[in-house]
């Protein structure tokens, strides 16, 4: 079974959704994000499905999806719920299962230390996948500290970080989040005007051997 790529980011709309579908499109893997909230404004599955323009990934439905657009702890909460995390671990495993030899994209909700219940985390559930990760970061006032504090996490959890896909951001920029923390430049998008199929696939055709290469 392979190891499931999971994608986090510094923060909260730095980019994960339209990430996740440049990687599922570059690999014609399989997408699945575990917990949606705030789906009364769409979600990101439905957003990723729009975007792969290949017949071989597959879209797979959240195990967990709530109203309100807050952390996944307050969104479920609210509902009279609590995220469990053998229940998202049995998820994965079963989807894997089902498609033996896929690669399976997870994408995160915002960063590493998200709470998804009172003492359960972002960084747990990929810890108990045993997954390699991507980090996502987007160059705003502050995105240096949250870049290194996020290095400096997965650095002391001994979690497998495959490295940094940019979006958004200027060269010099990227030059220091990778000098900094250690991580390395996995591709770099730059704003885009327009995000569709079109424009998807051409960033996955320019990113798609780095992929390849790194995750061999």
């Amino acid at each position: 079974m392979n190891q499931p790529i999971f994608i986090t980011g510094i923060g909260t709309e730095v980019g994960k959704t339209f990430v996740s579908a440049f990687i599922a499109e570059a690999l014609e893997a399989d997408y699945w994000k575990p917990v949606q909230a705030g789906v009364e404004s769409g979600t990101d599955k439905e957003k990723v499905a729009d975007l792969i323009s290949n017949n071989i990934t597959r879209i797979h439905p959240e195990l967990y999806k709530f109203k309100a657009t807050a952390s996944p702890h307050t969104a479920a909460s609210r509902e009279g719920v609590e995220i469990e995390l053998l229940k998202l671990f049995q998820a994965s495993q079963d989807i894997q299962s089902n498609h033996p030899g896929k690669i399976l994209v997870i994408e995160g909700n915002e960063g590493l230390l998200t709470p998804l219940q009172e003492k359960l985390f972002v960084a747990d559930f990929i810890k108990l996948l045993d997954a390699k990760v991507i980090l996502v970061n987007r160059e705003y006032p502050g995105s240096i500290n949250h870049s290194l504090l996020t290095a400096a996490f997965c650095r002391s959890n001994q979690m497998d970080v495959l490295g940094w896909f940019f979006t958004g951001a200027s060269a010099e920029y990227q030059q220091q989040v990778v000098q900094w923390s250690g991580y390395k430049a996995i591709a770099a998008v730059p704003a885009l005007s327009s995000i569709n199929k079109a424009t998807v696939a051409g960033a996955a055709s320019g990113i798609r051997a780095a992929l390849k290469a790194i995750i061999a």
